[in-house]
């Protein structure tokens, strides 16, 4: 079984920064993508970035020249760098892990981490 434990998340003021890492446990080939969602409170959980297995990243455009997904294989964690911050992104902010086995996509997430940006 996949674990992934987030860390990193708390309370910055706007135009801080706070690096979010998520190590990724148990079964960890196969992996197609690990990806950051987020969910501000009365809202739908959105994607944030990703990265494949081949190393690409895709941005949502409201991050895009601030957020910076990066991973580390031998440590098995990703991390999302996030600069500039501003009040909007105030949510709490979930690991992704699609695995990919027999040709079906199997997902896993965290348990997710609060991020607070004080304006």
């Amino acid at each position: 079984q996949v674990q992934l434990v987030e860390s990193g998340g708390g309370l910055v003021q706007t135009g801080g920064s706070l690096r979010l890492s998520c190590a990724a446990s148990g079964i960890t080939f196969r992996i197609k993508t690990m990806g950051w969602y987020r969910q501000a409170p009365g809202k739908q959980r959105e994607l944030v970035a990703a990265i494949t297995s081949g190393g690409s990243t895709d941005y949502a455009d409201s991050v895009k020249g601030r957020f910076t997904m990066s991973g580390d294989n031998v440590k098995n964690t990703v991390y999302l760098q996030m600069n500039s911050l501003k009040p909007e992104d105030t949510a709490v902010y979930y690991c992704k892990m699609v695995r990919r086995y027999a040709t079906f996509d199997y997902d896993f997430w965290g348990q997710g981490t609060q991020v607070t940006v004080s304006s």
